[in-house]
């Protein structure tokens, strides 16, 4: 990688050098500048320093970018539904029951995987340039990042929260109107596998509104303006209308009163939540330019809303 080279500002004088080169350098995250410092990969007027040692300025700052491995994952021949490709990042139409990355219980046949076999320079980018997941039940449309680069700039806009998602969901019940729920997500108390709303937890806010409504279901269109991990799942059972499919905070399957057999048969058989990612909103890290996606409603989800739809139909006529 290329050598990069500056001189410190002299407004920058008693700050500390992890701090300055983090503003000198945007395109690399502190963690890894703070790396860089530490083995030695940065000098500063010909000398080695501490992340924390204080700058005076007008030094001559040399740093030497490294590749790195962050851990040996597998490479996988499986097939990625592309959306698009450039030299910098990949939009990705994931399928349901695909894990996003290798973990316990489940370390081959993930997307990192995939991704690995299409691009093996991800192997230097952090989590294989995955920098938002989808849980492995979710579908729809997700962005990684092929430069570290590229990477650290997808970072910072989701921080911001500037990246635009949107998702479909379908929930039980019939819901009146759109709305906002906040609620602080974090550890459920008891069962610490699950999230929940609690007065602790980090602070999340999800919007959502009337798609179509059905006897006993609705679809929603949602946005999200944080990123909590299972957000849109624990904020739509927190307001009483779960997820349809969704075994973990949807509880036991309900089917609708006089439902068609067609409709029985249609919920029984759907095994996840319903939920889709199907728009994707974001600034291109090379060139600022905002861009757009859209994800086809995928085939499972698509066909329960049909039988939806007729089950509604043949309500009507009764």
């Amino acid at each position: 990688m290329e050598k990069l080279t500056c001189m410190i500002p002299e407004e920058n004088a008693g700050q500390r050098l992890d701090q300055v080169l983090a503003g000198l350098f945007p395109d690399y995250s502190r963690a890894r500048l703070q790396r860089w410092i530490k083995q030695g990969h940065v000098t500063v007027d010909g000398i080695q320093m501490r992340p924390r040692d204080a700058v005076h300025g007008g030094e001559q700052v040399e740093v030497v970018p490294q590749q790195e491995v962050e851990q040996t994952f597998s490479a996988e021949a499986i097939p990625l539904d592309i959306v698009f490709e450039d030299d910098y990042i990949l939009i990705i139409n994931k399928p349901p029951n695909m894990v996003t990355h290798p973990g316990a219980g489940n370390w081959r046949g993930t997307l990192l995987n995939a991704l690995l076999h299409h691009v093996p320079a991800l192997e230097s980018v952090p989590r294989a340039g995955i920098v938002h997941r989808l849980d492995k039940d979710t579908s729809g449309l997700m962005v990684v990042a092929k430069t570290l680069k590229a990477h650290t700039h997808l970072v910072k806009q989701l921080q911001a929260r500037s990246v635009k998602r949107e998702y479909l969901a379908l929930v039980q019940g019939q819901v009146i109107a759109g709305g906002t729920v906040e609620g602080d997500i974090g550890r459920h108390h008891v069962d610490r596998k699950r999230m929940a709303v609690v007065d602790e937890g980090k602070a999340a806010v999800t919007h959502y509104r009337v798609e179509q409504r059905f006897r006993e279901h609705t679809l929603l269109r949602v946005s999200l303006e944080t990123g909590r991990t299972h957000q849109i799942r624990v904020h739509m059972a927190h307001i009483h209308h779960p997820i349809q499919g969704d075994a973990v905070y949807g509880g036991r399957l309900k089917l609708p009163r006089g439902a068609t057999p067609e409709l029985t048969s249609q919920l029984r058989a759907f095994k996840r939540q319903a939920l889709h990612a199907v728009r994707l909103g974001l600034q291109h890290p090379q060139t600022g330019g905002d861009m757009q996606w859209q994800a086809p409603m995928p085939d499972d989800m698509q066909a329960l809303i049909d039988v939806l739809q007729q089950d509604t139909a043949a309500a009507r006529h009764v």
